[in-house]
């Protein structure tokens, strides 16, 4: 789950989840329908059922994106890749895989289904606005923006830009013809930042008063096609560098790379002598903390910088530590990668590595950064 979301309901076994990021938009689309959209369509309306037809447009607008992201869920769960959250957030949703998919067909059903679902819906939404067209007008309004918002949804998504859905479809393609995923990736990444460039271009046109068709013009039109395509520029590149890492990790355990030198401390030594005695001469910045041979928890950095210096001579590690029952941790013998990804989904920069309640070590962000520069110093 991505940091900063709230768990709201489970589907199927997943987990969904609402960022914070996503109430901005939902507040952004509900306004924008309330107060722009929907006033110059229908004047005659009275004014609460603005709002009303807003609100109920912009949370089918995001069930809509929820049904896209199942889409993709369902087919990777049915094809043995288990789907464990969907985080709605500001630029829609996205499904956190378990692993990337193994072969180029599983890649392809997992990218079209999304769009297809997208498109479906819009469909429905139009059966149901041609219905309701002259009958119930409100209903209609609401079924017209959806349709035709699901419908750009899917073909957008089709955009052959990588990691959108289509730029999954084309390395699927790529992947299938070169038999190669990381060349793959790469140039499909490249066609991504080339789309996001794209983008960025536009909206800045857009800023200056420039008519682009079908996408219009206008300061805060152009602001959020920059916006788009500087996220998708960052997704593409990273989404080629997170791959580049987990080849260079792969086959690799935790013990190969874990520090076996981890300063041991007990409980009731304070942080001003933490600091004098270890931090500061040795640079360390994690410590076991150690009673009879059993560990009571972990110090890091970010425990200390709680405490106001003031108070270091009368605070004990024990006060700030992390307990053990709190404390994430990692086995030797678990692959490097999934133990990389453990800590980025955890925000830690340290993980203690224990076997049968044992301390063996203790794995940093640091270390597996080391293994990697050496790795390329090296041209393996």
């Amino acid at each position: 789950m991505l940091k900063n979301s709230i768990r709201i309901a489970r589907i199927g076994g997943i987990s969904i989840n609402i960022h914070v990021s996503w109430f901005l938009i939902f507040i952004l689309i509900t306004w924008t329908l309330a107060v722009s959209y929907f006033p110059q369509s229908y004047p005659e309306w009275p004014f609460p059922l603005y709002w009303t037809v807003g609100l109920v447009t912009s949370i089918l607008f995001f069930v809509s994106v929820l049904v896209h992201e199942l889409a993709h869920s369902f087919v990777a769960n049915a094809r043995g890749l288990p789907v464990h959250d969907i985080t709605l957030f500001i630029l829609g949703g996205v499904a956190q895989l378990s692993e990337e998919p193994q072969t180029p067909g599983t890649e392809f059903v997992m990218a079209v289904v999304g769009p297809l679902a997208s498109i479906v819906l819009g469909v429905c939404f139009g059966a149901v606005w041609f219905a309701a067209r002259g009958v119930i007008p409100p209903l209609a309004a609401l079924a017209g923006y959806l349709a035709l918002i699901n419908v750009l949804l899917g073909f957008f998504n089709l955009i052959p830009g990588f990691p959108l859905d289509g730029g999954r479809v084309l390395r699927s393609i790529l992947w299938q013809a070169t038999g190669n995923l990381q060349r793959a990736t790469r140039w499909a990444s490249l066609v991504g930042q080339v789309v996001a460039y794209l983008f960025i271009l536009a909206g800045i046109a857009m800023v200056f008063g420039v008519h682009i068709p079908f996408l219009g013009t206008g300061l805060v039109s152009g602001l959020w096609f920059v916006f788009i395509g500087w996220f998708l520029d960052n997704a593409a590149s990273s989404s080629y560098r997170q791959l580049t890492v987990k080849n260079l990790l792969a086959g690799h355990r935790v013990r190969e790379v874990m520090s076996r030198d981890c300063p041991e401390v007990s409980p009731g030594l304070t942080i001003e002598r933490l600091v004098n005695e270890y931090v500061l001469p040795a640079g360390a910045r994690c410590f076991p903390v150690l009673e009879g041979g059993l560990v009571r928890g972990l110090l890091t950095i970010h425990n200390i910088k709680g405490v106001p210096q003031g108070r270091w001579g009368t605070t004990t590690v024990e006060q700030v530590m992390t307990p053990l029952d709190g404390l994430k941790r990692v086995g030797p013998d678990e692959e490097l990668w999934a133990a990389m990804q453990n800590m980025t989904a955890d925000g830690v920069n340290q993980l203690p590595v224990m076997d049968d309640g044992q301390l063996l070590g203790m794995l940093g962000r640091d270390n597996i950064v080391s293994f990697i520069r050496i790795k390329g110093e090296l041209g393996i």
